[in-house]
């Protein structure tokens, strides 16, 4: 009988490690977010800010909350030039990659957390070739994927 109640906690406490390390990312979040990257990516605005205005009103009904996210969110949405909005986006991906590493989230998957090396910026992005939103088509390849 003991032997089958250890087994059964055990099994309990592996159920429990493979749920944390299973936590995803609100896609509330995560979509807007990679949307916003395709566009800069793009050398458009199209639809920067409200995608924006999308991960704001998201950040805000985190648990824990997210205020520095939220905020980052509110700053990008104010943006209406290409130059502005990209600097904004590197603030709101370093609030939002911080956010998931500090609570053991991930971006889902075959979505990806990819760098670029000349504004030392993060982006989450979808496997395949590199489209870096920071420099668009000027150095849409520059980067990489984080390991």
């Amino acid at each position: 009988m003991r032997n089958c109640l250890l087994a059964v906690l055990f099994g309990l406490a592996v159920s429990a490690v493979s749920t944390a390390a299973a936590a995803i990312m609100t896609p509330a979040i995560v979509d807007p977010a990679m949307a916003i990257a395709v566009s800069l990516a793009d050398d458009s605005m199209k639809d920067v800010q409200s995608n924006a205005a999308l991960i704001e009103t998201a950040a805000a009904t985190l648990v824990p909350p997210a205020p520095k996210l939220a905020a980052a969110a509110k700053a990008l949405r104010a943006k209406a030039n290409i130059d502005a909005a990209r600097t904004a986006f590197g603030t709101l991906n370093d609030e939002l990659i911080g956010y998931m590493s500090q609570h053991k989230l991930s971006a889902g998957p075959s979505t990806k957390v990819a760098i670029c090396p000349m504004v030392d910026k993060p982006w989450l992005q979808k496997d395949g070739a590199i489209r870096n939103p920071y420099y668009g088509s000027e150095m849409l390849t520059c980067g990489s994927f984080k390991k």
